[in-house]
């Protein structure tokens, strides 16, 4: 989330657009992306060619024969001669520079356009980038997905945010979800609303921490890595573009990132992930018409929210697992539709968590409460008891300034899931506790944590009134005495 230096920094970057001609917001917010594709892929280049020597590996530069295109040369050019180059040759080389023409990234560069109009403003918007990056990278522990926070504040100010289920989900709450599933080297994950690709590009930074020599020391699985591990859906050219490109610049050569409405017949996915990490859109009721039929078999239902679930079943291998945002209502919901998808996840699969989280976890963008839910497709049932958690801190204060604090809930939820068998006997008045299934079946598989929290009440002893009365009079003579002197000062 942006705030403060940063946050001004943005305005006067989007006022420098403004001001210079360019004057539709979409607009803005591809060429801002694309600028920061071009810095990224120099900083990457360097990266990989740093870590090829440590690790006595051959690279490439993807800059070969072509370092006058390089972001750190290109800075300190006049601004004539900076325009020329990015507009007749970066623009060029960026949308040509996947060698698989029938790439996801190929695809969605083909009609990338460079619409900057004068190179005195190039020039400007190339400053306030670098100054940018430079207030950013004196925070290097808080890891910032900048390219993801300018447009999550860019949608902030065109007034979407929250109306289309665009707004991003904070990175500490992906990271979250990512570790609590455990992913593997040989697991197919997506995210069927992928948005700007947080979720994979999470998931693939994981691995890579977690995994370094099974991937990129395995010719197969980096291969697998590059080109079939992740896929991602969604239906806004716009976010698939910045999707691609945020994971490229992430060392993921070839991510499946397609245009495509998940809900719809256009998506005949079925048994084909082991992992799904998704914050699908709560944007209401669809068109019966549009939506997949066999997902309304599962539940009966306009409501995207439900269908989602419905439609990770179906995506998910027996034995897939998923984490997935959902709004409170998907928990609690007394309609028969509501009813049926939970009543799906309990009987049929493994519902293994919920994790409710504060109201405040998507300020200032959004005031909606929700839970994470995460479970495994089975296909015969397993469910026996459920483990909930009642997340008060997600590290930082949930007013619209989103401050950082000292309480954070989440190392503790991370510990405590991968340790599940220390859970038993915990009691009803503690953040975390099982129930089991038999207990939620009897309320009607109400997942609600407030159905099945205990409240602890501390008995709270008060004065007699008598003796408050008496304080009282014994303060008011205190008064009348010290008025009375007072008196006596003045008339000296």
């Amino acid at each position: 989330m942006i705030t403060g230096e940063l946050k001004n920094k943005v305005d006067r970057l989007w006022e420098m657009f403004w001001t210079g001609g360019l004057t539709n917001p979409l607009d803005v917010i591809e060429q801002i992306t694309y600028l920061m594709f071009i810095r990224d892929l120099d900083e990457m280049d360097n990266r990989r060619k740093k870590d090829s020597l440590m690790l006595s590996l051959s690279y490439e530069s993807i800059f070969m024969g072509k370092e006058h295109l390089k972001w750190s040369v290109l800075r300190d050019k006049p601004a004539e001669s900076m325009y020329q180059i990015v507009q007749g040759e970066v623009f060029p080389f960026i949308k040509n520079m996947h060698s698989d023409k029938a790439s996801t990234y190929t695809k969605y560069m083909e009609d990338a356009i460079f619409k900057i109009p004068t190179p005195r403003l190039l020039e400007q918007i190339v400053t306030a980038l670098d100054d940018l990056y430079g207030l950013v990278d004196k925070q290097p522990d808080k890891k910032k997905d900048v390219r993801g926070d300018l447009y999550e504040y860019m949608l902030s100010k065109l007034t979407t945010a929250g109306t289309n289920g665009q707004f991003r989900t904070p990175r500490h709450i992906i990271r979250m979800m990512v570790e609590l599933l455990d992913l593997r080297p040989d697991d197919v994950i997506c995210d069927p609303a992928c948005g700007t690709s947080g979720f994979l590009v999470a998931s693939g930074e994981y691995l890579k921490e977690t995994y370094l020599q099974e991937i990129f020391f395995n010719k197969e699985a980096k291969k697998h890595y590059d080109n079939t591990m992740f896929t991602g859906y969604d239906m806004d050219r716009t976010m698939l573009r910045i999707g691609a490109m945020n994971m490229m610049t992430h060392g993921i050569q070839n991510p499946h990132i397609t245009y495509k409405d998940s809900l719809s017949d256009q998506n005949s996915d079925s048994g084909k992930y082991s992992k799904i990490l998704t914050n699908p859109p709560f944007k209401g009721s669809l068109d019966q018409d549009i939506v997949s039929p066999g997902l309304t078999k599962v539940t009966k239902t306009k409501k995207t929210e439900l269908l989602f679930i419905a439609l990770f079943l179906r995506m998910l291998k027996n034995g897939g697992r998923c984490a997935s945002i959902v709004p409170d209502g998907v928990l609690f919901g007394s309609s028969n539709a509501h009813k049926a998808i939970r009543k799906e996840l309990v009987e049929k699969h493994r519902l293994e968590a919920v994790i409710s989280m504060p109201s405040g976890v998507f300020k200032p963008y959004a005031g909606v409460s929700t839970a994470v839910i995460i479970f495994t497709k089975t296909g015969a049932g397993g469910t026996d008891k459920v483990w909930f958690y009642d997340m008060q801190s997600d590290g930082y204060s949930l007013d619209d300034k989103r401050t950082e604090l000292t309480t954070n809930d989440i190392p503790d939820i991370v510990a405590r899931f991968k340790n599940l068998v220390n859970e038993e006997g915990r009691a009803r008045t503690e953040q975390s506790f099982f129930v089991p299934k038999n207990e939620i079946i009897n309320n009607v598989y109400d997942l609600s944590i407030n159905k099945y929290k205990q409240s602890t009440y501390v008995e709270e002893k008060y004065p007699h009134p008598r003796e408050i009365i008496g304080e009282i009079n014994k303060i008011e003579r205190d008064i009348i005495e010290s008025l009375k002197k007072l008196e006596t000062l003045i008339d000296e």
